[in-house]
């Protein structure tokens, strides 16, 4: 379990994320279109899983925006947002701020990518969400790069997380 602070106050996630070196979890989420997304999809592609609690919130969407910003700029590498928000809300917000460059995917159906990255919110008052996380995977699913952003409020390190892939 990973201790982090939601503006402050201490809550806690179902464990920890990947280790560096190790592969990620195969998994199974939903896209836009409702239809099932999982890690195979992405074979022989670097990944960037861009894990956090909503898009209702201004961190969440900036993650969003800065990390489709940057997918265009990078070679054989996919962006995955992940979050608990219906896949409707996906649509629309990448519709809303033509978001193009990243794929927009849904836990709904899937409580077990929580709990199998260790991202699930345990306690506080958004129990039950995805905790703010960066993993880059390399073209073998093998973890290159992990951040458990310690504070909900606080963006993740773009520059750290966007140089392993340069």
């Amino acid at each position: 379990m990973a201790t982090i602070t939601l503006k402050g106050n201490t809550i806690e996630t179902s464990g920890e994320l990947p280790d560096l070196e190790s592969k990620v979890p195969n998994f199974i989420l939903t896209k836009t279109d409702l239809s099932d997304c999982t890690l195979s999809d992405f074979a022989g592609k670097k990944v960037v899983f861009n894990i956090f609690p909503s898009l209702d919130t201004p961190v969440c969407a900036n993650s969003v925006r800065k990390f489709n910003s940057e997918a265009s700029k990078l070679d054989n590498t996919v962006v995955l947002c992940i979050s608990a928000d219906l896949p409707f809300a996906h649509k629309r917000f990448c519709e809303a701020e033509g978001i193009e460059n990243v794929h927009a995917l849904s836990t709904f159906r899937s409580a077990r990518f929580a709990r199998d990255y260790g991202v699930e919110i345990t306690t506080g008052p958004l129990s039950g969400l995805l905790s703010r996380a960066v993993i880059i995977t390399d073209e073998e699913g093998m973890v290159r790069y992990s951040e458990q952003v310690p504070e909900i409020a606080q963006e993740p390190d773009y520059e750290a997380a966007l140089a392993v892939l340069r």
